[in-house]
């Protein structure tokens, strides 16, 4: 997704097409500079697909594979002068043109300088070398060297000036090199020639060996290093630039961490071979001279007519050509995106003009070099701008598990099943909670969980929306939408619970804006869900029923209808990025709506917000919960009215005074409020005694949430099994025998579990002591 900005259009989705034409001339500038050249080098080879593909298209797996020891003999000297090589392919050996020792290594310091002679060749000799590129410590610490197979021989090779030997076709069957061996499979052949090996006396032992196999991405076959002619790209030049982009804060990449493998992979980074021997992509606008050598005499052009005209002015009229038949790496075309998609390299286009270079680009971080860093190469190079201010880097979506999605594992979970259980909102609103760089592991229990936020959601606005003056009372709704809730006076007008939840809203919305400015998206999401579900639904929500239902005040109804409603509208619009279904059929059902939700403006922000507010409803939130917590543990049924008593310090008894209808609707009792210097009520003593905050308490008398007669025999005989269990499991702990022979996590959990009962053991104790004690206050009285 490409996210601009222009003075038309703050932010904006941009659909383009790729130009072929832009392809082709990237090409013919880049090889103008001679930044382009062809060669023969070590690639790596697809023997399915047969092309070559790039380093970052190989993964490596741990196998279990073999490590087989072959004797190589000495030419000219006994049976018993040979090296034996340990190697996890034997079937290269006929690409070997040296054996190498480490020139420290004693053991062999005799043979260098000798020939050696290579296993099944008929006698071919190669000679014996040393070099401290050898391991001593690796296998026998004689090593093969088959250039024409392996990148670090290969390069060893062209450093020390040795030959370099193709033993493989384009398929991965050995060619005739390999004598008996040719046209069979480099699988068959290495099986094939083991046994070989074993029959002539020059096998020594085939081992069990952990490999480092490389396999392609793509089609999942074994990667062949392998010599080939491809068109590269000089990298060098190219990297430095983006390198500085970065350095100069020209570029930003989030999260910042990835900063680092944006650099290591720049600072080291190689020529890009980019010709693939492909039948789909862009064809290489290379050209040949029929009857002359291709590596010598070959022709870029914009089009085959230019290329034959070149060819006809350079070597007479009757030249023929014919292109090159290899296309293009995908990623050099899709490199060239940001600008050959606006009209490059027509740079007066205006689409070119106006969205060139984009703010943003949000893409997965596995293609952070793959297409992020070559964007940046070839913006840089063709434009002279980097394509983008920003790089936003999301994780990558896995199963439950952490695996990647894949067909072998049976693993895929299809977006569109997932749309049609959980629905699109409760889908995109899960995957934006993933943090930006952070893999994301998708499980039907995270899925479930935001469904159920969606339908919170839709219940709330079903609640709102129920709760607003008709549609058809023009003079109603006029008076709800004279509350302006941004100005100082319009919220200091409220009481208590509105009060609180404008400005909590007012802090959620400073701080949703902050972080979608530093594409902090993740938190956006949890801060606005944890405000929804935990402030507004669970607590405002409910206080409002007693203004909505018991309130003889119409102004205070009024104040609650305004304050539902712009809470819930701001809720929507921070909301209708990650949840745009739900919110927009929600908005919409507003009455009186002007426009749609997606093009209604964003929630102002430095709101005013009052901490005095919100700490006075975080104490009464405080009480709400200790008399809820009471209820639960005496198991008081939910729709039980209590009484209680509240006592209060002055500053706090005026707003629990006048907010005690919410108390008691909240906490279903029956209560009065009382001062610090008035008396208790007769039944203090009997009764649970509750420290919400400094400055205010609560007194909650037993007899109205238990029968103690009947209580205490049934916490007596809890008590009994608890201790019995307890015992049982301390028997246990104290075996020698167990704590020896049990696993370690067994004993931890027993500890764990006796930890829990002593603990368990003690409350209850605590409350009997206490009933107890009441009980006898209550006999005497």
């Amino acid at each position: 997704m490409w996210i601009h900005s222009s003075q038309q259009c703050n932010v904006g989705v941009l659909k383009v097409t790729l130009s072929t034409g832009a392809v082709i001339e990237a090409f013919v500038r880049l090889h103008e500079k001679g930044l382009i050249y062809q060669g023969s080098y070590m690639v790596n080879w697809s023997p399915n697909l047969q092309t070559a593909v790039s380093d970052l298209e190989v993964e490596y797996s741990e196998e279990p594979g073999a490590l087989y020891h072959i004797k190589y003999r000495v030419a000219g000297g006994s049976r018993e002068d040979y090296l034996t090589i340990a190697t996890t392919r034997p079937e290269t050996l006929f690409g070997d043109t040296a054996i190498a020792v480490n020139p420290e290594d004693e053991r062999y310091a005799k043979y260098v300088g000798c020939q050696a002679i290579v296993p099944m060749t008929y006698g071919r000799h190669i000679p014996i070398i040393a070099d401290k590129y050898v391991d001593r410590e690796f296998g026998t610490g004689v090593l093969k060297i088959s250039p024409g197979h392996d990148h670090n021989d290969y390069l060893l090779a062209r450093k020390i000036g040795l030959p370099i030997l193709n033993i493989m076709n384009k398929d991965g069957t050995l060619n005739e090199v390999a004598g008996l061996y040719c046209g069979l499979d480099r699988f068959e052949a290495r099986e094939k020639l083991w046994k070989d090996l074993t029959e002539t006396g020059l096998a020594v032992k085939k081992q069990p060996h952990t490999l480092r196999v490389p396999r392609s991405q793509r089609g999942g076959e074994i990667i062949e290093p392998l010599v080939s002619k491809q068109w590269f790209v000089t990298m060098e030049a190219l990297a430095e630039k983006a390198l500085h982009a970065v350095e100069k804060g020209d570029l930003t990449i989030i999260p910042d961490r990835f900063e680092k493998i944006y650099n290591h992979w720049l600072t080291n980074i190689k020529d890009w071979c980019i010709s693939r021997q492909l039948w789909w992509g862009h064809r290489i606008p290379v050209w040949y001279i029929v009857g002359r050598d291709c590596e010598e005499e070959y022709i870029v052009a914009r089009s085959q007519e230019e290329a034959l005209h070149k060819a006809q002015q350079k070597y007479g009229k009757d030249a023929e050509i014919y292109q090159d038949p290899d296309v293009l790496d995908t990623w050099f075309s899709s490199a060239l995106w940001p600008f050959s998609t606006l009209g490059w390299p027509d740079v007066s286009q205006e689409e070119y003009k106006m969205f060139y270079p984009t703010t943003m680009l949000e893409t997965g971080h596995d293609i952070l070099f793959f297409w992020v860093a070559r964007m940046v190469m070839m913006g840089i190079e063709f434009t002279g701008n980097v394509p983008f201010r920003y790089v936003y880097l999301h994780g990558l979506i896995r199963d439950s598990q952490g695996r990647k999605m894949s067909k072998t594992l049976g693993n895929v979970i299809d977006p569109v099943d997932t749309i049609k259980d959980f629905g699109t909102d409760a889908l995109r609103f899960t995957l934006a909670l993933g943090t930006a760089g952070q893999d994301l592991n998708l499980s039907t229990e995270r899925l479930t969980a935001n469904k159920a936020f969606t339908n919170k959601l839709w219940n709330a606005g079903k609640f709102v929306l129920q709760n607003l003056p008709n549609q058809n009372d023009p003079l109603a709704w006029e008076t709800l939408r004279k509350y302006e809730f941004d100005k100082e006076e319009s919220v200091l007008s409220l009481r208590l619970p509105e009060c609180w939840v404008v400005s909590k809203l007012h802090l959620l919305i400073d701080l949703v804006t902050t972080s979608y400015d530093k594409f902090y998206f993740g938190d956006v999401a949890r801060e606005t869900y944890d405000f929804f579900w935990g402030d507004f639904a669970d607590w405002y929500i409910e206080a409002s029923k007693a203004r909505l239902y018991q309130s003889e005040d119409n102004s205070v109804t009024t104040a609650a209808q305004a304050v539902l409603l712009y809470v819930f509208e701001n809720i929507l619009k921070i909301l209708h990025p990650f949840m745009p279904f739900v919110t927009e059929a929600l908005w919409q059902a507003i009455p009186n709506q002007k426009e749609p939700l997606i093009v209604s403006s964003w929630p102002k922000t430095s709101l005013p917000s009052y901490s005095n507010a919100v700490k006075r409803f975080e104490n009464f939130q405080a009480l709400t919960r200790a008399i809820r917590n009471v209820r639960a543990e005496y198991s008081v049924e939910p729709v039980k009215r209590i009484s209680a008593t509240i006592v209060a310090n002055p500053d706090v008894l005026q707003y629990m005074s006048e907010e005690k209808e919410v108390l008691a609707l909240l906490s279903k009792l029956d209560l009065q409020v009382l001062s610090f210097a008035e008396s208790l009520p007769e039944d203090a003593n009997q009764s649970v005694h509750l420290v919400a905050s400094e400055g205010l308490e609560a007194y909650l008398p037993l007899a109205d949430m238990v029968d103690i007669s009947a209580e205490l025999p049934r916490l007596h005989k809890r008590l009994l099994k608890m201790d019995g269990e307890y015992k049982g499991i301390k028997a246990r702990l104290g075996s020698p025998k167990f704590l020896e022979k049990a696993p370690e996590e067994i004993v931890r959990a027993a500890q764990e579990k006796a930890d829990e009962m002593e603990e368990k053991i003690n409350l209850t104790q605590k409350r009997i002591a206490f009933l107890e004690s009441t009980a006898l206050v209550t006999k005497t009285a």
